[in-house]
């Protein structure tokens, strides 16, 4: 028998859901034609999910939808979306958006005895025939069953409206409100669902966070995890990254370190474009000024900068840099540099993983500097962190940016690696270390690299100085008990300048000496050639008489 092959994969049909992640997360977004639940706690962002996904649907798909609320008003609905950017009047006016208010009262349904959603479809079907609507969200379903005690005909109505929306064609949402021992307050939405969301709004240590978590989705694969979201001025946005696979493009490009006389210590004069790189070292040892030092001069290369700051605000920054000589403010009003300053208390550890996903895309940069990442530590327990940080680099070297990040350690404990050090090192590029060298009562600064993958490098430790024209690298210099710093390498210079003076005379000594000689030499070499031509003309003048006397006088044969 001949195998049978599969001519084609099926593609689950499905609805994007215009919020930036979630697609990501759902492989697609939500089942085309189908309900999805989306349930949680009060203030974790279903009214506004909900919102989002008509909004999005209209503006960027040009599919029709209608929102019926049983809790707010369409005036308010108006007004608590306004300050996202979302003009509801203006969608409205175009038929392209139905928002209805329907106002349940628990009084009137124990009044009128019999309870069923006829007079809800025939409504909610007016208004998505009237504009074609291919999306539908119904917020809240808790109202509509407020006042019914009877759980069988509570249950045979959810099934109903469930069906009902399927046989209309329509991708709708229904929000809920989250039970006690289940999903939602009638524990049946869940199960009648083709896709159930939970979002959660927790508070851990005082530092809030929103997560998102996909209980089912028939027929589809979905990311399983629980996943941070954020709202902002723009709406939700999702972090689906849990973890990335190691085939990301890489670069052989290099581009400067900015600080002098560091790129000569790599044997590619630099870093590789798209790698990481980790700046450690104890307080005070320049760690901020290195990486300033790097943004700037991928700035003045006309690159993107972002620089994460979890200490210093943008103007303390800028000030204390032109100290010494480099100036970031023109760059920022340039555009190519933006200074994001903030407490890492601020947000979670996700949601700052999230700003940062969110900026990178707005703003497109080459670039990355924070500065330092060990204060994320105070954020987060020990296990997050190394999470964290992990995606994080992932998320970078996805979208080949460069990326320095600082690190301080503990001056108590040298010999063992901190927190944050020890979870990035390992996966960092490049890893260069500041510190301080300590003797003769002073304290100097020293750098070196301690690795560079892919990359030759100096195994040298190489003291600097910080002027007010900035950081300079000395150059190496070796006394009896090893490398001279500060005083001693003065102290060396000193002597060592005074010794080549005393030698430089004694060399000029002995020239004059050699030149003396040399004369007097020539002197007597010049007495002895006079002298030798002297003998040698008395000579020729006696062969001469001789010859002579012998022409006057011949022999007789």
């Amino acid at each position: 028998m001949q195998k049978q092959t599969k001519s084609h994969s099926f593609i689950f049909p499905k609805t994007p859901s215009g919020i930036d992640g979630l697609d990501e997360i759902t492989d697609g977004g939500f089942p085309k034609g189908r309900p999805t639940l989306v349930c949680g706690g009060a203030g974790c962002g279903k009214t506004l999910l909900s919102m989002q996904f008509l909004i999005k649907g209209i503006t960027e798909y040009n599919e029709p939808g209608v929102f019926m609320s049983f809790e707010e008003p369409s005036d308010d609905l108006t007004l608590n979306v306004k300050s996202l950017g979302f003009d509801l009047e203006k969608l409205k006016a175009d038929k392209k958006l139905v928002v209805d208010y329907v106002r349940v009262e628990r009084s009137e349904i124990e009044e009128a005895g019999e309870y069923d959603l006829d007079g809800l479809f025939i409504r909610l079907g007016h208004a998505i025939d009237s504009i074609k609507a291919t999306r539908v969200v119904l917020d809240t379903i808790e109202s509509l069953f407020a006042g019914l005690d009877n759980q069988g005909i509570l249950r045979a109505e959810l099934r109903r409206l469930f069906h009902w929306l399927k046989t209309k064609g329509v991708t709708a949402i229904i929000t809920g409100e989250r039970g006690e021992a289940t999903l939602t307050r009638q524990g049946l939405e869940e199960y009648v669902s083709d896709c159930v969301i939970v979002l959660d709004h927790r508070v851990i240590e005082q530092v809030s966070t929103r997560r998102m978590r996909i209980v089912k989705y028939r027929g589809s694969t979905h990311g399983t995890n629980e996943y941070p979201f954020l709202i902002d001025e723009d709406g939700i946005s999702v972090l689906p990254i849990t973890s990335l696979k190691l085939n990301n493009e890489v670069s052989s490009d290099v581009i400067p370190t900015g600080v002098p006389g560091l790129d000569s210590m790599f044997q590619g004069g630099g870093f590789y474009r798209g790698s990481n790189i980790l700046v450690s070292g104890t307080a005070g040892t320049a760690k901020t000024t290195v990486g300033c030092y790097f943004a700037n001069k991928q700035c003045e290369n006309n690159e993107r900068v972002i620089y994460f700051a979890f200490e210093e605000s943008p103007q303390q920054l800028v000030r204390n840099m032109k100290s010494i000589g480099v100036d970031l403010g023109k760059y920022i009003k340039k555009g190519n540099l933006q200074i994001h300053s903030s407490r890492p208390s601020l947000n979670g550890l996700e949601l700052h993983l999230l700003t940062l996903r969110k900026l990178i895309k707005d703003f497109k940069p080459t670039t990355i500097v924070i500065d330092p990442i060990s204060n994320l530590i105070n954020v987060g327990s020990e296990q997050e962190v190394r999470s964290m940080l992990v995606r994080l680099i992932d998320m970078l070297k996805a979208n080949n940016i460069t990326a320095l990040f600082t690190s301080l350690n503990k001056q108590t404990d040298n010999f063992r690696p901190d927190l944050a050090e020890e979870s990035v090192s390992s996966l960092v590029d490049t890893w260069i270390t500041v510190r301080d060298m300590e003797g003769i009562g002073e304290r100097n600064r020293g750098i070196f690299i301690v690795k560079a993958r892919g990359m030759g490098h100096s195994n040298q430790v190489r003291e600097f100085v910080i002027t007010n024209k900035g950081i300079e690298l000395l150059d190496i210099e070796l006394g009896p008990q090893g490398i001279l710093t500060g005083s001693a390498r003065k102290s060396y210079l000193f002597k060592k300048t005074i010794s080549d003076i005393k030698l430089q005379n004694e060399i000029s000594r002995k020239d004059r000496e050699i030149e003396r000689k040399r004369k007097v030499l020539q002197a007597n070499i010049e007495a002895l050639r006079n002298e030798f031509e002297s003998a040698e003309e008395e000579l020729s003048i006696l062969k001469a008489t001789e010859e002579l006397q012998e022409k006057l006088n011949p022999k007789k044969k």
